[in-house]
């Protein structure tokens, strides 16, 4: 039910304009109250010093004040923020996020080796172990954002679910950029694995590359095909230690197509795994890359030590009023900003496998 706006107004009476607003906003934080709860109108109305003459002063600008603010903010960003953080978007959650205030990390990897028994006696002495460095670089960050006017027109005639609508289309937006750039590192559409130096495929089952992720001739179309995939899983050895890998598979990727079948070789077989079918994986492969047949394209492994996302800040929400001569020409009442700053990257690529037709 929307607040009402006398209702508001006492409160604002009572105990002021900022700690109304402040008041609101950790209710909404807290779920006491919800967006549609709030009325576009009445906030502005209650809020703003002399809201109801502004907002019925055709010819003038609505001057904001920051109790107003901070509660569109909560409400704005609350909105984005569910928009933004859908199930729909599997990429996005496929992928760990690793905070940094770098564009570009290297993340050194150590590994400790040596030939010989690790058993020490009582009196003897212990193993010595060389230590090989070997560093992975990730890509440069980047930011993505969108700014959004909301104008005197939207407070006057209180398009309080226009506005809101409009909020949770820039998340969707935001959200869906995320997981396309997360995509095409997934799927090795874009390759920008880095080890020392040097660029490598993320999939490769070439003899020269340093690693074999990639699985020809394996669609997914019984427990064999799962099994040749474990089998190589097995094989895989440290290059400077010759030790086997603890990768520990988990995920399996499969196309929408293909969602049926995995499910029920994976109840059957092999309980353990999660499978997760992507409609926006296919549609990448299929339209916007051309991929004929992407059904028979599938991925195995632990997506979260392979891939992450390199994040200097989460969405974040900022809301603002009117500051130049198009906000006062176009009657801009203030706007609300979406932004976040981060980039797709490979880690280890060795801990998940393609496997195609």
């Amino acid at each position: 039910m929307t607040i009402k706006t006398t209702e508001l107004q006492r409160q604002v009476e009572l105990n002021g304009a900022e700690n109304t607003a402040k008041h609101l906003a950790d209710a909404l934080l807290q779920g006491d109250l919800k967006p549609d709860d709030f009325s576009l109108r009445g906030l502005a109305e209650s809020l703003l010093p002399g809201g109801l003459e502004q907002v019925e002063t055709a010819n003038s600008p609505i001057e904001v004040a920051f109790p107003f603010v901070n509660v569109m903010s909560a409400v704005l960003t609350h909105v984005l923020k569910g928009a933004y953080s859908q199930g729909v978007f599997a990429a996005s959650q496929l992928v760990r996020t690793i905070p940094t205030r770098r564009s570009g990390e290297t993340i050194h990897t150590l590994r400790l080796f040596c030939d010989q028994s690790l058993a020490v006696s009582s009196t003897g002495a212990y193993k010595s172990a060389a230590i090989h460095a070997g560093y992975v670089t990730t890509p440069g960050t980047a930011k993505h954002g969108i700014i959004m006017p909301v104008t005197k027109e939207a407070i006057f005639f209180d398009q309080t679910h226009q506005v809101l609508a409009a909020a949770a289309q820039v998340g969707e937006l935001l959200a869906l950029h995320k997981e396309r750039r997360i995509l095409d590192v997934i799927l090795g559409v874009h390759n920008t694995f880095k080890l020392s130096d040097t660029f490598w495929d993320t999939y490769s089952a070439a003899s020269s590359h340093p690693f074999k992720n990639l699985l020809t001739g394996n669609e997914l179309l019984g427990w064999e095909n799962i099994e040749a995939a474990e089998d190589l899983f097995d094989s895989m050895t440290d290059a400077v230690s010759g030790t086997s890998l603890l990768v520990e598979p988990n995920t399996v990727l499969v196309m929408p197509p293909k969602r049926r079948e995995a499910c029920r070789l994976f109840k059957d077989w092999l309980t353990d795994y999660k499978v997760i079918s992507s409609d926006f994986a296919y549609r990448h492969l299929k339209t916007l890359h051309g991929i004929t047949n992407p059904e028979k394209i599938w991925f195995i492994g632990n997506f979260r030590k392979a891939f992450a996302y390199m994040e200097n800040w989460p969405i974040t929400v900022t809301v603002s009023g009117p500051g130049s001569e198009a906000d006062f020409m176009h009657d801009v009442a203030f706007r609300f900003k979406a932004s976040e700053c981060g980039v797709p990257a490979v880690i280890d690529p060795r801990c998940v496998i393609k496997c195609t037709a």
